[in-house]
């Protein structure tokens, strides 16, 4: 917990969604496990510093899994835990609204689901 107490339940899951990029890592973990360098090349505009500063946030509200294997070079993979998995559950209500938003200004995603 970052920001308590909290002023509602909303505020407490913003508290660990918010900001641009950590729905965005909830979508392409929810697509199956993924390494840094293809997190990183699946949200362009993202740095490597601000993308491993949102992957531990997302790790300390246990919701994102990293896993370091004990390799040469060392080997780390991300995926969702339960709770990332139910808490991406809740958010995909939010992307069909953004979808309908999108379609309502005639815009196209720019990625697959969502």
């Amino acid at each position: 917990m970052r920001n308590p107490p909290y002023i509602c339940a909303l505020d407490a899951a913003m508290d660990v969604i918010g900001g641009k990029w950590k729905a965005l890592i909830l979508w392409a973990l929810d697509e199956r496990l993924r390494r840094f360098g293809e997190l990183r090349r699946s949200m362009p505009g993202i740095s490597e510093k601000v993308l491993a500063q949102q992957l531990r946030e997302l790790e300390a509200d246990g919701v994102v899994r990293r896993t370091v294997f004990d390799e040469t070079p060392p080997r780390v993979e991300y995926d969702l835990t339960d709770r990332g998995v139910a808490l991406y559950a809740a958010l995909q209500t939010l992307g069909e609204w953004g979808a309908e938003r999108m379609r309502e200004l005639d815009l196209a995603p720019t990625h697959g689901k969502g």
